[in-house]
């Protein structure tokens, strides 16, 4: 089958035969439809080998949906056909994190080995994907593979950081939304679907702003030198009583710190490497800080019956699997209009459009490992 890998530190990823996986008992072989392309590929792809903590070659994607293609042994509860969603942060299953359904916080996956899909263990940017136990599938219920796939992290990531802060976000109460690129863009429409806050968002960028706008944020501020003052001007001088960080640079973790209310929370989602000094007198009185990661198989559940709702959709841009390499170098340079949706079965039907002025995916662009 054919398979996208990151292959050699400080190269870009390449297309590749590999052998077609079989599943063993207790494991479902998936035909991916869909497989999303995550800024966090990027972070991992951008590490030095001294940091490299992953085996070479690695299949990417860590977004994956499909329709089961053959059960293992003992595997009951599914049938070949059927279309599901993969549930990413795997974990041991038995420990108390686990037992709780939080598989992302299980407390065993560094002793036990174990990695999510594209993130260690081989991922969805491929035509077949080896999913280790019918626990990490949730059914899609009929959406459609392109609408859903970023759900699983670009649609999870957000909503469990927002569920957890919703005591917070009551009537009168606003939320800075920082970074509205592909899970900035879901968590707007989360906060207006969940809570009556008024939401804020914030951007370096003016086509964000305006994808901002389309998804339903109340008010957009350009983020810049000007962007803190802005935000206590909308909110009569008090600060946002949440502080979304979907960036995690150091620059907007020191936004969210400079707009966050008295009694406030800055969730700090991105990975950007920033982080937000926490003392007295270094924020606003009673002010938590928390560094969300991704969410549970619960949550999953969630965010995908409010996509059958109507109540969320993800903006996308789809490639083939051949695309792929182009894909990622277009979201490391910023030029994909929400998420980017890699379709291994078939051609994209994806116009030759470069939103940037370029040529299209043909464009050759400046390589974003090394």
């Amino acid at each position: 089958m054919k398979a996208l890998q990151y292959r050699t530190i400080g190269a870009a990823p390449e297309v590749v035969t590999v052998p077609d996986p079989e599943p063993g008992p207790g494991q479902v072989l998936l035909k991916v439809t869909a497989a999303g392309a995550c800024h966090s590929d990027i972070a991992v792809m951008s590490q030095p080998a001294e940091h490299f903590r992953y085996a070479l070659p690695l299949t990417l994607g860590h977004e994956g949906v499909g329709t089961v293609a053959a059960l293992g042994a003992g595997v009951g509860g599914l049938a070949e056909g059927d279309g599901v969603a993969v549930y990413g942060p795997w974990g041991c299953g038995t420990c108390v994190k686990c037992a709780e359904g939080k598989e992302n916080y299980c407390l065993r996956t560094e002793e036990l080995g174990i990695r999510p899909p594209g993130l260690g263990a081989p991922g969805s940017m491929a035509e077949y994907l080896l999913v280790d136990d019918v626990r990490h599938l949730v059914p899609l219920g009929g959406l459609d593979p392109v609408a859903a796939v970023p759900l699983t992290d670009a649609g999870l990531t957000p909503y469990h950081a927002i569920k957890r802060a919703l005591p917070k976000l009551v009537p009168g109460s606003s939320a800075v939304v920082i970074g509205t690129g592909g899970l900035g863009h879901v968590a707007i429409q989360l906060l207006r679907a969940l809570t009556p806050a008024r939401v804020i968002a914030l951007d370096v960028s003016a086509d964000k702003l305006r994808l901002a706008r389309e998804v339903g944020a109340h008010e957009t501020v350009p983020s810049d030198a000007q962007a803190a003052a802005a935000v206590r001007d909308l909110t009569g001088g008090l600060g946002s009583e949440v502080a979304f960080d979907f960036v995690g640079a150091q620059v907007t973790a020191d936004l969210a710190a400079t707009v966050v209310a008295v009694e406030g929370e800055i969730s700090v989602v991105g990975i950007g490497g920033g982080a937000v000094p926490v003392g007295f007198g270094r924020l606003p009185f009673e002010v938590t800080v928390s560094s969300p990661y991704w969410g549970s198989r619960t949550e999953l559940v969630e965010v995908l019956a409010l996509a059958r709702a109507g109540a969320v959709s993800v903006h996308t841009e789809t490639f083939s699997l051949d695309e792929a390499p182009v894909a990622y170098q277009r979201l490391h340079d910023g030029r994909i209009d929400g998420r980017a949706v890699v379709l291994p079965h078939g051609q994209s039907p994806r116009t030759e459009v470069d939103p940037a002025g370029g040529r299209g995916p043909g464009t050759r662009a400046r390589p974003f490992v090394g």
